[in-house]
């Protein structure tokens, strides 16, 4: 049994009352270039079959990239579009702020909607179809770019934390996949949403294919009822507890140079490096 709450950094920001904000950010998310793909491009990418829908994923190759390397990787999904977010992949932040760009392919994945041929700002798509082009850009990142099928780490913010078990966790071939995942602000089965199987029974189901892999979970202000829900549903997991001391909701703070990035950063290389 691993429950760990991180309360020193929370603790700290506080004390000096500090909003969002008011703390500059050191990193700026790259721009999507429609260019081919190398070291340091923010590019988008077409699976077979999808080549001009609006379909696709993107990558980024960080600025140490070498053809022949291997590097982990983070797969990141985007929160529903609202105030705080376009509910698109171009507006995902957590993974360049883990990696800050160096050591590290960062992928953002969509929601995928057949019928329109196009990526969901809202929910799903059509979840089957959304974990299916999961486990294809997978192979596809693995094997062209690098990836280290060991290192795999599963992210996302807002409606993209949900998706880490709603999505990541759906049935054996796409949960084998992640060594770890990164769940900011909500939790898959904590509230019920407008969507089919975002009761607790459905959640409970597809978090027993977790196993004793590593959860970060972080969230404004509290992670309280995610706790409460996990200590109900599975007692030995191996999660990590981050509160914020910000209320926004948003994923920006991974932008800045604070404390509970460097916890993160620090989970993530104990995810992610070889023994």
């Amino acid at each position: 049994m691993r429950w760990i709450s991180v309360f020193c950094a929370l603790a700290v920001n506080l004390a000096f009352g500090l909003e969002l904000d008011e703390v500059p950010p050191d990193l700026e998310v790259p721009e999507v270039e429609e260019v081919a793909p190398s070291a340091e491009k923010r590019v988008k990418e077409f699976l077979p079959g999808n080549s001009g829908t609006g379909v696709y994923h993107l990558l980024y190759l960080p600025t140490d990239w070498e053809v022949g390397k291997e590097y982990p990787v983070i797969f990141e999904y985007p929160g529903n579009q609202y105030r705080t977010s376009p509910g698109t992949m171009e507006g995902c932040e957590l993974g360049y702020g883990v990696s800050g760009g160096k050591g590290v392919i960062w992928v953002c994945l969509p929601f995928v909607n057949p019928e329109a041929k196009a990526h969901s700002r809202k929910w799903w798509g059509d979840a089957d179809a959304t974990a299916d082009y999961a486990v294809q850009a997978v192979e596809h990142v693995c094997a062209e770019y690098g990836g280290r099928r060991d290192a795999l780490v599963l992210a996302g913010f807002s409606r993209g934390a949900i998706a880490c078990n709603y999505i990541g966790l759906r049935n054996d071939d796409i949960a084998g996949l992640w060594a770890g995942f990164f769940c900011h602000s909500h939790y898959d089965g904590v509230k019920k949403w407008q969507h089919s199987d975002s009761d607790r029974d459905s959640a409970r189901a597809r978090l027993a294919r977790l196993g004793d892999r590593p959860q970060l979970i972080s969230h404004e202000g509290s992670v309280d009822a995610t706790r409460e829900f996990l200590e109900s549903t599975k007692p030995n997991g191996n999660f990590t507890f981050l509160p914020l001391p910000f209320p926004e909701h948003t994923a920006r703070w991974m932008l800045r140079d604070i404390p509970e990035r460097e916890i993160v950063r620090d989970w993530f290389r104990d995810v992610t490096e070889r023994e």
